[in-house]
């Protein structure tokens, strides 16, 4: 490493931060029919892909407050995946609290338990009456008070937390060394259910349709380019694989939504607002309203112009709605291609997938796959369908398509661990009240660790 003395990373820290993913690798490829080729990012403990990011992220953080002899208070919103990632990364240490705040009732029972579970002292779990769009306005208006940021050492393990989106940029330089066969060794491959047969490749439906450069393959002598495929709520994955492809991967980028559409209607026609409500769907970890990642990616194309970004992103926050000017949308449309994807659509993915490999999709991974079964694709180039979960969380949705599975120990056990966690009503002056609640336990905690205390003395 080449970094100044000050900041280089012990050796076998990142070993460390991953030495509890069940595959040796911490990711793996499964390689199914008709090149639908899937990024398994989810062998963490919360069986997301924030897992890999959180801990290294966390792991990293740790190390440094150590060093420093200092503390730090975390403070998390999340819309299913992220918050569980950070409690489980974070439970015990000794210099950091998290506080997580995740929307009641909008995410599965093991997305929650695995943020309520968390009985440690440090850990600090709040149910919000609202979403996760709702949850971000009071932290932001929290971040935005500089003396309490400055006096508790408050910091966000969100992606806002630029650790997580570099972290991130690695999941797509592993996928892309693997597929195209450049990697020095081939990885572990995760294979369909055991008795599938093998059956011709699936075509498009008729009808589909093609992909911007679908056509001849790439020419002789050029780097093989590797189509990624996206699951895309608050836009931080993409954003890494957008980031990769600046350092010169050579990747083309499709990002998959669901009904909450605002990334696919900015690139399809600069329509970048909100709706007027967040639409709860199958896939609750990307029923995001405010992609706020898509700032970075608007600094990337637009010459890292901070002044028009910042003008861009304060009318954004101001009116929950923005008109890009054509040529900046066109600008956007060259680099990334999107599709939305409906319930009913998720669920037939699903069910495809299985029939045709005995291969389970979570619902965001049958976000991007819809694109395989529905688009016309390149001749000559690998594609790679990125599973941000395992269907293990996502029973429901799983039943719902008319599949069965039988979850894991570690699933199965989280139904009977106590629980601990604090409600956020919805009040006539809710995010008020929210900011004013998180800012006295914030104050609280800070107050508490300094006098040597605890906060919950009757916790086992």
């Amino acid at each position: 490493m080449n970094e100044s003395p000050g900041f280089l990373l012990p050796p076998g820290l990142v070993a460390e931060a991953l030495s509890g993913f069940s595959v040796p690798d911490s990711v793996r490829i499964a390689r199914l029919k008709d090149g639908l080729s899937v990024l398994e990012l989810f062998h963490g403990e919360t069986l997301a892909f924030k897992d890999l990011a959180m801990s290294c992220t966390v792991h990293f953080l740790n190390y440094f407050l150590r060093k420093d002899g200092s503390r730090a208070v975390v403070l998390v919103g999340t819309s299913g995946d992220t918050g569980g990632s950070a409690v489980r990364s974070a439970r015990s240490l000794p210099g950091l609290d998290v506080l997580v705040v995740f929307p009641r009732g909008r995410i599965t029972a093991v997305q929650e338990k695995h943020m309520t579970s968390c009985l440690e002292d440090n850990v600090h779990v709040f149910a919000a009456d609202g979403s996760s769009d709702d949850i971000d306005r009071p932290l932001r208006r929290l971040f935005s008070d500089q003396n309490l940021v400055r006096t508790h050492s408050l910091m966000s393990l969100n992606s806002v937390n630029w650790s997580r989106v570099m972290i991130q940029v690695a999941h797509f330089f592993y996928a892309y060394l693997e597929l195209s066969g450049l990697g020095a060794e081939p990885g572990p491959e995760a294979e369909p259910e055991p008795g599938a047969e093998p059956e011709p490749g699936a075509e498009p439906e008729p009808g589909a349709e093609p992909e911007p450069g679908a056509g001849p393959g790439p020419e002789p002598g050029a780097l093989p380019e590797l189509e990624v495929v996206v699951p895309t709520g608050g836009a931080g994955n993409i954003t890494a694989a957008f980031i990769a492809v600046r350092m010169g991967l050579p990747l083309k980028l499709v990002a998959m939504v669901n009904a909450n559409d605002i990334v696919h209607r900015t690139v399809t026609s600069g329509d970048f607002s909100m709706a007027p409500s967040v639409t709860q769907t199958l896939a609750p970890a990307i029923d995001i309203q405010d992609p706020y990642n898509m700032e970075r990616i608007f600094w990337l194309l637009l010459d890292r112009d901070g002044a028009v970004v910042k003008t861009m992103m304060e009318e954004f926050q101001r009116s929950h709605r923005l008109r890009l000017p054509e040529n900046q949308r066109r600008l956007l449309a060259q680099v990334l291609v999107t599709g939305a994807v409906s319930d009913p659509e998720i669920l037939e993915t699903m069910r495809r997938c299985w029939e045709q490999n005995r291969y389970l999709l979570c619902p965001h991974t049958a976000v991007a796959v819809w694109h395989h079964y529905h688009r016309t694709h390149k001749a000559g180039r690998n594609r790679c369908y990125v599973a941000t979960a395992s269907p293990a969380k996502f029973q429901a949705a799983v039943e719902k398509a008319g599949l069965t599975f039988d979850p894991p120990e570690a699933v199965l056990a989280l139904d009977q661990l106590p629980t601990r966690y604090q409600n956020l009503e919805r009040s006539a002056d809710w995010c008020k009240d929210w900011e004013e609640r998180l800012r006295d336990w914030i104050q609280f905690v800070s107050r508490t660790r300094k006098e040597g205390g605890v906060c919950y003395p009757q916790s086992p």
